[in-house]
């Protein structure tokens, strides 16, 4: 499937606005003309030269563009933003049960947060619209294309083999490696290639315990559903390993809340670890979606414990088969995660506090080791093992 056989452009849905901006937007735009400085006559060929169907959804993406952006992308740029959105959006059989304004706030914009600016939107629907043309709705290609982008372009998870955190769609790709952060941005853009809605979501610090994360929130059916960057999972959207971290966020607490983007503004900022002195990103707190699904509930005198195989002290993640006895009874048993899974997600198994067990583990040779554990009197904690102590 190729834009240039696809049929005469979308223009159902955006026709209705097509009568002109709000009063409030219509200024919104006129101050992105005097914001864009130099590049002031860019930013005025794409308005003039942007055909009818298109123009509304221009001026509404123009209207809340980052500074920085205004004063640097092109005509050329923008037009073709808007005309490969649109033809998208006419080739995908849920283009037409995208509601307008998602489309405006959730497939139009060609970023999501500080990430620099390429121009993915053509080679992405060139690469990834025959890999879900046989999907029937939005959150059914999100799933297939979770599932095959990273294969499809060499891209996998590491902490620290990645450059920077806000990688573009191009850097990650000559990289091969991203963090949550870059691969979210990868199936965002992704997503909105192929006109599935969506947006950038995270979290500052986890309430229980340290480190931020980013994730991916697609729109089907009415409403946002969540899923993990390169983490598929076939039993499908909302099934997550960070459910039960996400249930205990903090709406009041910025820096434990849950944030999506938006490009509207909101007059609330995304809280981008990696860049906290920039404020332009919009944001939405959804920390209401995520609340009170925790995965694990914990009755009183249980404990969360988190395990984690390394190489050696200081040494790399490893996979490894995990098994949790008390005496000789088997209570859990799972994988550990490696350097390909976010550093955040660990095993996790439910124990009694203050109880003394047994771990056992095999190394990549086959070899069983064994550690004795007592739980602490917290209801959150950590266990690292090693393979070897050099």
């Amino acid at each position: 499937m190729t834009l240039n056989r696809i049929l005469p452009i979308f223009t159902i849905g955006i026709a209705a606005l097509n009568h002109g901006l709000a009063d409030s937007q219509s200024a919104l735009v006129d101050q992105a003309l005097k914001a864009s400085g130099k590049n002031r006559a860019q930013i005025a060929e794409a308005l003039e030269k942007a055909p009818d169907e298109q123009k509304s959804a221009l001026q509404f993406l123009i209207a809340y563009m980052p500074k920085h952006d205004l004063e640097a992308l092109s005509a050329k740029f923008l037009l073709n933003n808007v005309d490969l959105a649109f033809k998208a959006r006419a080739s995908m059989p849920w283009g037409n049960d995208i509601p307008d304004a998602r489309f405006l706030n959730d497939v139009l914009p060609y970023a999501s947060i500080n990430e620099r600016r390429d121009d993915w939107r053509a080679d992405f629907y060139e690469r990834l619209a025959p890999i879900v043309k046989d999907c029937k709705t939005p959150g059914e290609a999100a799933q297939v294309l979770n599932r095959d982008l990273y294969k499809l372009i060499g891209v996998q998870y590491h902490a620290s083999k990645r450059p920077k955190p806000d990688q573009s769609p191009y850097e990650s790709i000559e990289a091969k490696y991203a963090s949550c952060s870059g691969l979210s941005v990868l199936l965002i853009d992704a997503c909105r290639a192929v006109c599935v809605p969506a947006r950038f979501a995270g979290t500052a610090r986890w309430a229980k315990k340290r480190g931020n994360h980013s994730w991916v929130e697609v729109w089907d059916s009415g409403k946002w559903h969540f899923t993990g960057a390169c983490e598929y999972n076939k039993a499908g959207l909302n099934k997550v390993w960070f459910l039960n971290d996400a249930s205990h966020a903090k709406k009041d607490e910025r820096r434990h809340a849950i944030y999506a983007t938006s490009w509207q503004h909101t007059g609330e900022s995304f809280p981008m670890v990696w860049a906290q002195d920039l404020d332009y990103v919009q944001a939405i707190n959804v920390t209401d979606i995520y609340t009170g699904r925790a995965a694990q509930l914990l009755s009183a005198g249980e404990c969360l414990l988190g395990i984690q195989v390394w190489d050696c002290p200081g040494g790399e993640r490893v996979v490894s088969d995990v098994r949790v006895r008390a005496g000789e009874e088997k209570i859990h048993e799972g994988k550990t995660t490696g350097t390909s899974d976010d550093t955040n997600h660990v095993f996790e198994v439910v124990l009694k506090q203050n109880k003394a067990y047994s771990i056992d583990y095999v190394d990549t040779a086959g070899e069983q080791h064994s550690k004795p554990v007592t739980t602490a009197n917290d209801a959150h904690q950590r266990l690292d093992l090693f393979l070897s102590e050099k």
